[in-house]
């Protein structure tokens, strides 16, 4: 393939991500009061039920799902399965949100007299608002969009991505008018590294006791490449009185070896890195992971200090990232 080609494949990918970036940012600028009284239903009612078919019905799932992450009982609900006996699921007291991007889905409107005759609130987000969804919703949020990403204007493209955000935007909304907290977070995502991150304190996977690797001030650096060898953590904490007076990593080691042809006078004070970045003991492993990822050069290992900024231990991106406790 040519690098003509491939520019020109690059482009058009460019062209669908800004065409839909930009139908969202329009979609922004465009919100008002009817958006505040959708989430003011929501954060009242029993339950939100969300409702959609075809590429909507997905979607659908998807904003059920992440209303329930986050603090709001959601289920979708497909509407022929509802007209089949599935509408048992509502409630008076429940929000009914539908999507449908020509605002007139024959599948959809079929089902509105009778979520009316349950006496729950409609929110609808529609591609047109001048159309029979929009018309009898309580609420009805536009998802209109110029055209589609898709080059001839036929594939669910910019259409999804808008009612996809705009459901976001609701789901974010309500959890923060309910000040769901990150702790309540953490307790509807118990599992996964997601949920090793919110639930798991730097003390439950710290390397610890015997198992830490150190070194004192008035070491050789001989002394400290055998201490971190030894322990094979990938570091080796330099201590005083049990206080952190600097660490030496594996990449500190690396760059020392590279620059000094006769490392046999070399001391630990000469070529530690004082001042290294640590972790408190209490602090979840999400927290340590964002320490060692969010910087211009990545680390993969950390100090762990107590209360009395006592060295206690060290902590790896390994014990972060690996399966069990």
């Amino acid at each position: 393939m040519t690098m003509e080609n491939i520019e020109k494949k690059l482009a058009f990918a460019r062209e669908v991500l800004l065409s839909e970036s930009n139908a969202l940012s329009t979609v922004a600028k465009a919100l008002n009061k009817d958006f505040i009284t959708a989430v003011d239903c929501i954060v009242t009612a029993n339950k939100l039920i969300v409702v959609g078919i075809g590429k909507s019905g997905i979607i659908a799932q998807k904003i059920a799902a992440t209303f329930a992450s986050v603090g709001t009982c959601a289920i979708y609900l497909h509407p022929v399965d509802a007209l089949h006996g599935d509408i048992g699921v509502l409630e008076s007291n429940d929000v009914c949100l539908l999507l449908s991007k020509s605002g007139n889905t024959s599948e959809v409107l079929q089902l509105v007299p009778y979520l009316k005759k349950k006496g729950v609130k409609i929110i609808s987000i529609v591609g047109t608002l001048n159309s029979p969804i929009a018309r009898l919703s309580d609420v009805a949020l536009s998802a209109s969009i110029e055209k589609e990403a898709c080059p001839y204007n036929l594939a669910p493209t910019t259409s999804a991505s808008v009612t996809m955000g705009l459901g976001d935007a609701l789901a974010l909304s309500v959890m923060k008018a309910k000040n769901f907290t990150a702790s309540d977070f953490a307790e509807n995502h118990p599992s996964g590294q997601l949920g090793r991150n919110l639930n798991i304190r730097v003390k439950d996977v710290m390397h610890k006791g015997i198992e830490l690797p150190r070194i004192h001030l008035n070491a050789t650096f001989r002394e400290a490449l055998i201490a971190s060898s030894a322990k094979g953590l990938g570091c080796v904490c330099v201590v005083e009185s049990e206080r952190l007076e600097g660490i030496i990593t594996d990449g500190d080691i690396r760059r020392i070896l590279q620059q000094h042809d006769d490392i046999r006078y070399l001391t630990v004070d000469e070529v530690r890195t004082k001042n290294p970045l640590t972790i408190h003991e209490n602090a979840m492993i999400g927290e340590a992971l964002s320490l060692m990822e969010h910087r211009e050069s990545q680390i993969n290992v950390l100090p762990v200090l107590n209360d009395s900024q006592l060295c206690v231990g060290v902590i790896r991106l390994h014990d972060i990232l690996r399966g069990e406790v």
